[in-house]
């Protein structure tokens, strides 16, 4: 799993069926401060996210594994909205 950033959305009117009503929103990983890193990436929604919120992503075969991506074709998936994160005895987040 990965920190990330939701930043943006995508709409796409023809895809595989089974895709359809799945939110696709895009988002870019953090780092440990919280600082945008990395490449953004399109990721479906299994929480419904919305924009800026800082949300957990699984990528790969574990982007399968959620009741609303299970045997579907997504390689990201949002999982988690953060509420808060800690580094050490240092709160680097808090909703």
């Amino acid at each position: 799993m990965q920190l990330a950033r939701v930043v943006g959305s995508v709409v796409s009117t023809r895809k595989e069926e089974s895709l359809n009503g799945i939110k696709l929103l895009v988002v870019r990983p953090l780092d440990e401060e919280g600082k945008e890193t990395g490449t953004a990436l399109v990721s479906a929604d299994a929480v419904g996210a919305g924009p800026d919120e800082i949300v957990l992503i699984a990528a790969g075969s574990s982007a399968r594994q959620t009741s609303v991506t299970d045997k579907r074709p997504v390689d990201s998936v949002i999982l988690a909205i953060v509420d808060s994160w800690c580094v050490g005895d240092c709160e680097k987040y808090k909703k």
